[in-house]
């Protein structure tokens, strides 16, 4: 059994090699992909992450070889859930996640990520990192009890607001608009002299969708979209009061096996 040191500069030290590895085996591959997680936010942002982890993103296609070439240098890989996620692990203790989708599964790795993705240097190398509207995008729907990164997207918002492109990111919430409304609704909040940041005819599009809403005829089917925002604080909806489970066609991209497996995994991850 491999003896792992806790001194963080020694962690630090091997999670940066490793980084530096599986960068250099990703290139030589060929197979495309992008850099998320917190490296990619410091690009966009400029501000320094709590934790410094690594995020590839790929399409679905392209899983399969990003694993093997990951799996011929000696690192070991595993499909942690069929739906959205994979890892690729060192030998010391260090991983890298490899994500096709969301855990909602709603926000699968397509063609278009790739066409609006920017171009950056991570640990020395040239890479391709995801766009703010995909980062906004994925992030809008991460409330759970235990991790809520409502910050990280009202700092892209503050921060990003004039390279964002608003048709596009409307476009990629579709018919969730209303999850993307929440969080303009609190960036005024929390920066209520930067408000007007966000465009007019955004804020008059979305709210111009919600008083429709109200005059319009509420739908006859009960469903829970709760489960897109939370895997665990709405399973009593579809448990206990028999609401439909959003994440289940056609509402959404899941099977009941994959739900069942990513529900399971909440007390070990937790």
């Amino acid at each position: 059994m491999a003896i792992v040191s806790s001194d963080p500069d020694s962690r630090r030290q091997r999670m940066v090699a490793f980084y530096h590895q599986l960068l250099d085996t990703l290139d030589s591959s060929g197979t495309p992909y992008l850099v998320g997680g917190s490296y990619a936010a410091e690009v966009i942002t400029g501000i320094p992450p709590h934790s410094k982890d690594l995020d590839f993103f790929v399409r679905h296609q392209d899983l399969e070889p990003i694993l093997s070439a990951a799996a011929a240098v000696g690192f070991s890989t595993e499909l942690a859930f069929p739906h959205w996620l994979a890892k690729i692990h060192s030998g010391d203790g260090e991983f890298a996640d490899v994500i096709f989708n969301s855990g909602n599964g709603i926000c699968p790795v397509d063609d278009e990520w790739f066409e609006h993705s920017l171009e950056a240097n991570i640990l020395g190398h040239q890479v391709r990192i995801c766009s703010v509207e995909e980062m906004i995008w994925t992030k809008a729907f991460i409330m759970e009890r235990e991790r809520f990164d409502g910050a990280e997207i009202l700092h892209l918002l503050r921060l990003c607001n004039s390279s964002i492109n608003w048709p596009r990111l409307l476009q990629r919430f579709g018919p969730h608009w209303r999850v993307l409304l929440v969080h303009l609704v609190l960036f005024g909040f929390v920066y209520p002299q930067l408000r007007s940041e966000i465009p007019a005819w955004v804020m008059r599009e979305l709210t111009n969708r919600l008083e429709q809403d109200q005059v319009t005829p509420a739908p006859t089917n009960s469903v829970c979209f709760g489960t897109l925002l939370s895997r665990q604080q709405y399973l009593c909806d579809v448990d206990q009061y028999g609401l439909s489970d959003a994440r289940l066609t056609p509402t959404g991209m899941m099977s009941p096996e994959q739900i069942s497996d990513w529900t399971e995994a909440i007390e070990r991850d937790v």
